[in-house]
């Protein structure tokens, strides 16, 4: 793909996230944000925390990456790594809006197990990461997406091109968006 369609699909699912969260979380009250099926299973603000604790890794980590890089110069191509087109693919969606495979949340990412990552202001922190996100897409499309390289957040020793990484963030966000959309649809869901 290009480097202008790759920044064009982040900025697009990005958007899409601000206003989904904007139309379809922010009028929850208290007690809905904090439903959960069963005791193993997420609420809608346990979502938005580990999304949250994700962008505290994440967003500083491209900020640095982008403004020290010496790859100051955009490549029209951007071709995905093996390893790369792996964590970004097995995030991606389904052509159903489906998750396709799940995944075992590392602990210190899941908010059931370290309660320590709510913060009270989930919804308001996910909008701001989000658009905090778009501005790091702005920045990323003026380096070259192939050379700057990005450790993982479970590995420092496993490193994605920028554009991978990217990918991996931004289809990983918006993955947890359709976890969200499912609580609420859910049939014992309280209502307001």
């Amino acid at each position: 793909m290009t480097t202008l369609e790759l920044v064009e699909e982040l900025k697009r699912i990005t958007q899409t996230n601000i206003d989904l969260v904007k139309k379809k979380f922010n009028n929850l009250n208290e007690q809905q944000k904090s439903w959960r099926k069963d005791a193993e299973s997420w609420s809608i603000n346990d979502v938005f925390a580990h999304l949250n604790e994700y962008a505290k890794y994440y967003h500083p980590t491209f900020l640095a990456k982008i403004e020290r890089t010496r790859y100051t110069e955009a490549k029209e191509i951007f071709i995905s790594t093996p390893l790369g087109k792996s964590a970004w693919k097995s995030m991606k969606l389904g052509n159903a809006r489906n998750i396709k495979r799940k995944f075992k949340s590392p602990r210190s990412y899941n908010p059931i197990i370290n309660p320590d990552i709510l913060s009270g202001n989930e919804l308001s922190d996910f909008e701001n990461g989000q658009n905090q996100l778009l501005s790091i897409i702005d920045a990323a499309q003026t380096v070259n997406l192939r050379k700057v390289r990005i450790p993982i957040s479970i590995s420092k020793i496993v490193r994605l091109k920028l554009g991978d990484a990217l990918l991996f963030v931004v289809y990983h966000n918006e993955r947890h968006l359709q976890q969200g959309l499912s609580i609420l649809s859910h049939s014992k869901f309280p209502t307001a």
